[in-house]
């Protein structure tokens, strides 16, 4: 990619717009905003028994899921966190519990250790600077996730990937191309919406 393409690419902009929606946003909801989040994922979306749930061990302003994932844990599911193998490769998961010793990986966010079993989830729930009603996410633009979805889809049709945000930021549209995995639902302090939902939602 050229320094032009860098420049003028669309999503960084909208990036830096995002990045600061989300701090005013997660100030606004409050604390009790993983709870409520927890709750609508739980009573919203199926997840069959024996399911792996991969989530993320949040970083600056990004929504706090450790809640979610310590009740997945308690009610007998497999969580994972993703691991960072090199750059421009899919991400791995490892096995994670509540109460885990985890180590500072190459992108300065926590981790497990390389001595942790390897597993392959089926439930992603995927962090994000914004979201649109056709499901498509803004990242930080290493394309971590968007690889890894794409991977996993080709393998399996049962994969979900899940946003976790703040409804705060939602956008009109997120710029994406044929590169972009698709998200299936989007969860919020204010609800769990399948993204045929918010589509229709949004052209009412």
């Amino acid at each position: 990619m050229s320094l032009l393409s860098k420049v003028t690419d669309p999503k960084d902009g909208l990036r830096e717009y995002a990045i600061a929606k989300r701090k005013r946003a997660a100030r606004e909801a409050g604390p009790t905003a993983s709870i409520r989040a927890a709750e609508h994922f739980f009573s919203s979306i199926p997840i069959p028994p024996g399911t792996i749930v991969s989530g993320y061990f949040p970083v600056r302003d990004e929504f706090d899921v450790m809640p979610l994932m310590g009740r997945l844990s308690r009610a007998a599911f497999q969580c994972c966190l993703p691991k960072v193998q090199e750059k421009n490769k899919p991400l791995s998961f490892r096995e994670w519990y509540p109460g885990m010793n985890l180590i500072t990986g190459c992108l300065d966010i926590l981790e497990p250790d390389s001595d942790s079993r390897v597993l392959v989830p089926s439930i992603l729930i995927v962090p994000l600077l914004a979201f649109d009603s056709e499901g498509f996410r803004l990242g930080y633009g290493g394309g971590y996730y968007d690889r890894t979805i794409n991977i996993l889809r080709k393998e399996s049709s049962d994969i979900l990937a899940v946003g976790i945000a703040y409804t705060e930021q939602q956008v009109e549209q997120v710029p994406h191309n044929s590169f972009d995995a698709q998200l299936d639902w989007v969860v919020t302090e204010r609800g769990a919406m399948p993204i045929k939902s918010l589509r229709e939602k949004s052209s009412a």
